[in-house]
């Protein structure tokens, strides 16, 4: 999770759909209907609903609430079964032996036996408990964004769904070859379109070459800089799927300059360790390029909150610094593209590029 308090994890969606009338009293009696509802006993393999965030067993929201100032913030909760394979091995053997003996025969026809198969699943189902898991889901209403706690695809699939059935909205990931201002460049032919599902491992090479060009400091504006160091664990790829070619560096030197050589030949950042500071904040975080994703970002900790109103406070400065991450990383991403397909890109970015990757 990680929302409320600890490293957080996530995803960003942009929420397709025009918002009802009456949106307060509407989403209360929609998140309501569609909240967690615990069957014990039951055969199902996968159960979901929303939790409050604060309080994953308060699944009606009558002890902790919902929306703050311009934010709705929950929890998915998804109960999933799980048959140990070895365990329904033995329940089957135990299954079919006991069939071949009331009935006296020595063998089980195909169709027989997933039948077989099938009893004892739904067997094991039902007496077994299933193993819960909660992911936040933070909903800036008025930005139409929503930011959830996992990278999983699978689980993602699970929450667009019922975002969906609950709230007639649609969500779309936000992902970087689908930027605004990529667009606009693709439209424009400003380079081929094969280019374009991979300009966020050319956005972090850059952002690489950038941290080290002016020791850390990167200008967003004229006025307006912030200081960017990759580090731990920085990985490298060239093509994709089951062509792809990778190399890790770990920050060590000599690892670097495997690095630089890696771009060299044509390899590019895929995902690297992030440190950020912009005014007072700063932030340490995994990033992924090729789908924006932010995995522990990491934050200053705050002292314990002594009443309510100091909880909602925190809550809420804790919930501009993950968008001021966040804003930031989009910022230094618009630079990139602005130079990235303007004159100023052959005749002043890349030969400096050239330049730094032949330095040891």
């Amino acid at each position: 999770m990680g929302l409320i308090r600890g490293a957080f994890t996530f995803m960003q969606f942009s929420v397709d759909g025009k918002l009802p009338q009456a949106f307060t009293t509407f989403v209360h009696s929609r998140i309501r209907a569609n909240a967690f509802r615990e069957e014990r006993n039951s055969n199902e393999e996968k159960r979901m609903g929303w939790v409050s965030a604060m309080d994953v067993l308060d699944a009606d929201f009558e002890k902790t609430h919902y929306a703050l100032g311009d934010y709705l913030i929950f929890s998915l909760r998804i109960d999933r079964k799980l048959i140990p394979p070895q365990l329904m091995k033995v329940r089957l053997m135990e299954e079919q032996r006991r069939f071949l003996s009331e009935r006296q025969q020595t063998r089980i026809g195909k169709a027989m036996n997933e039948g077989l198969k099938e009893k004892v699943r739904l067997e094991i189902m039902a007496k077994s408990d299933p193993v819960p898991s909660f992911y936040d889901v933070l909903w800036a209403v008025g930005q139409n964004k929503v930011y959830f706690s996992s990278l999983s695809d699978k689980i993602a699939d699970d929450f667009v769904d019922l975002f969906k059935k609950t709230f007639s909205l649609g969500l779309k990931r936000m992902i970087p070859h689908e930027h605004p201002l990529a667009l606009q460049h693709k439209e424009k032919g400003d380079a081929s379109a094969e280019d374009f599902p991979l300009i966020g491992r050319e956005f972090l090479t850059w952002l690489w070459f950038k941290s080290e060009e002016r020791n850390g400091a990167i200008a967003l504006t004229k006025t307006d800089e912030v200081q960017l160091r990759l580090l731990k664990r920085i990985a490298l790829e060239a093509g994709e799927g089951e062509y792809s070619q990778g190399v890790v560096c770990s920050g060590l030197h000599a690892e670097l300059k495997e690095g630089k050589e890696a771009i060299r030949q044509g390899k590019k950042v895929k995902e690297a360790g992030i440190l950020l500071h912009r005014d007072r904040d700063e932030w340490e975080f995994h990033f992924k390029a090729d789908t924006f994703y932010f995995q522990s970002l990491r934050m200053p900790a705050a002292d314990p909150p002594e009443t309510q109103e100091d909880a909602e406070g925190m809550l809420l400065e804790r919930i501009y610094r993950i968008e001021n991450a966040v804003r930031t990383i989009d910022q230094l991403y618009e630079s990139f593209l602005t130079i990235r397909f303007s004159p100023e890109w052959a005749k002043n970015e890349k030969p400096r590029l050239a330049m730094w990757l032949k330095k040891e």
